[in-house]
């Protein structure tokens, strides 16, 4: 699964960004979608995620501020960030989880095992 992300830039502190992640046509009956952020001198950690059922997960650091969703149809992810603060820099990737189940989409981090290149989002006060 090839997957491309869009949508990053720069933002003030308090504004929004609508990131994109366009995923190739696949066949697994089952999936989890994940976004993730590198911050310079950081490891990756988890954003949010989406099950192929719909289910939504989020980190503790954007509930409340972030949504993902997909659209199928189009074979794309997103990932709304609203209420942006500048801890939110970072490179953001998006994740396939071929098979992945809404109970281990936030947790089986090794399930992903297609990533997109990354792009960046930079938020200034």
């Amino acid at each position: 699964v090839q997957l491309v992300e869009s949508g990053g830039g720069s933002v003030q502190s308090g504004g929004s960004l609508r990131l994109s992640c366009s995923y190739s046509n696949h066949t697994y009956y089952a999936y989890c979608m994940g976004w993730f952020r590198q911050a310079p001198g950081k490891g990756r950690e988890g954003v949010a995620y989406i099950a192929s059922d719909g289910v939504a997960s989020y980190a503790d650091s954007v509930k409340g501020r972030f949504g993902i969703s997909e659209d199928a149809a189009k074979n794309t992810v997103y990932l709304q960030m609203n209420s942006l603060k500048p801890e939110d820099t970072a490179i953001y990737y998006c994740a396939f989880y071929p098979y992945g189940t809404e109970r281990y989409c936030a947790t089986a981090i090794y399930g992903y095992t297609f990533w997109g290149q990354g792009i960046q989002v930079t938020v200034s006060t």
